[in-house]
């Protein structure tokens, strides 16, 4: 094994990239010093390289297309100008589809048949096959290297490798973290930019914007915390991971690594509904009779519950059985508080809830959620209302008072509604 050989293999190990890739790199560098050397810019520039003996060899590879009269060509340059002109004046760009019936040639990549004969009858070496020259045919035209490199082309084939590198590096970031969208990871937080999180990834750096942060949650440098990729894209400055705390989806995930039922399939999650940071319900399924769905999220002790609960930064989680009878999942959807009925309106997706008096703080919630995180679950849009008998009695006794006295609820009655149904 040559050195040059061995620096490849340790520039691959270091980076994590392939041989391939960087023998790709260094060739793609050398046609760029050698075209800055000996060549000119119609020229696309093929080099091999052979890292064992150091030697390489270079070729001007060309298309075969048509004979275009240069008549034509200038006309159609001209016209493909003026159209230019024409859609700048009308401050948008040029399409595709209004060039697409102009004559093209470009010199870089193409060659003119009767060329493409001409160099056929005069090479000892062509590659194009059979003999004759053909459109569409792919021309690879030896070239010569007469000395070796100079300064400057050494320096053009240095910053080539850079970049390329880099490039590549970036390709397989992207190509690792793609395959991770819609999953959860860890990360480290980095530091806090404005009202931006960054997080270190370990390769690359990932971004919390603030509209998938949970209100109040601390985002102190060094902590460890998972996250839930949304989207990865590849920006001109290279992957742009977005993370998310608050996202809908990381309920799920985080359900499907701590719970082994939900991974395998055996238990389904059917539908969630989240107040990111406050509370989450999420209904659970199972075709399997001999799972109890709801107790294998649980866990013994309440040991897998929990441990979800402190991913989820202390966010409290229902747990509930759904159900295809609509009735019976609103019910169940409203728990912790206890349904006497529910009336469907099925045109217009809405239903009439009633509870009892004293459960009718803890069926709507604080601020609403329960009842709001209720209508997300299941779908339908919900009217939580006490008995008509109560609510006669209620409006006849306000009526014979002149002002109300307004009370907060009682500490037990907030701590009921804080209690979490797991």
């Amino acid at each position: 094994m040559s050195e040059i050989t061995k620096a490849i293999q340790a520039l691959c190990d270091e980076k994590n990239l392939s041989y391939d890739a960087v023998m790709e790199t260094i060739e793609a560098a050398l046609a760029a010093a050698y075209r800055k050397d000996f060549g000119n810019k119609q020229q696309n520039i093929k080099v091999k390289f052979d890292p064992e003996t150091a030697d390489m060899k270079a070729w001007d590879v060309k298309t075969v297309v048509e004979d275009i009269d240069a008549d034509v060509l200038e006309k159609a340059q001209e016209e493909l100008s003026a159209r230019r002109e024409k859609a700048r004046e009308e401050n948008r760009e040029l399409t595709e589809e209004e060039t697409a019936d102009l004559p093209r040639f470009n010199p870089k990549l193409e060659m003119m048949k009767t060329a493409a004969k001409e160099i056929q009858k005069s090479a000892k070496g062509g590659s194009a096959s059979g003999g004759k020259v053909k459109v569409g045919d792919v021309l690879e035209i030896p070239l010569e290297i007469t000395h070796e490199f100079g300064r400057m082309a050494a320096q053009t084939a240095k910053q080539v490798i850079i970049q390329k590198i880099r490039e590549a590096e970036r390709t397989m970031v992207f190509g690792d973290f793609k395959t991770q969208e819609g999953q959860v990871i860890t990360g480290t937080i980095q530091r806090v930019e404005g009202r931006k999180v960054l997080i270190d990834l370990g390769k690359i750096t990932g971004l919390v914007p603030s509209d998938q942060q949970i209100f109040n949650e601390p985002y102190r440098p060094g902590a460890r915390m998972k996250f839930y990729v949304v989207s990865v894209e590849m920006t001109q400055r290279g992957p742009e991971i977005i993370l998310s705390r608050a996202h809908v989806n990381m309920v799920k995930a985080i359900f499907a690594e701590e719970i082994p039922e939900v991974a395998a399939g055996r238990i389904d999650i059917k539908g969630i509904a989240r107040d990111a940071g406050f509370r989450s319900k999420v209904a659970v399924a199972t075709t399997d009779e001999s799972i109890d769905p709801i107790g294998s999220c649980i866990g013994q002790r309440g040991s897998r519950i929990t441990t979800i609960i402190a991913e989820l930064g202390g966010e409290k989680i229902d747990i509930i059985q759904h159900s295809d009878e609509p009735r019976e999942y609103i019910t169940k959807a409203l728990s912790p508080a206890k349904v006497l009925s529910v009336e469907l309106n099925e045109a217009e997706k809405t239903a009439k809830v009633t509870v009892a008096p004293e459960q009718y703080s803890l069926a709507i919630g604080r601020g609403g959620q329960n009842v709001r995180l209720a209508s997300e679950l299941t779908g339908w849009k919900l009217n939580v209302v006490q008995p008509a008998e109560v609510s006669d009695q209620a409006t006849e006794g306000a009526a014979s008072v002149a002002e109300p006295e307004v009370t907060a609820p009682s500490e037990a009655s907030q701590a009921t509604e804080e209690t979490p149904i797991t």
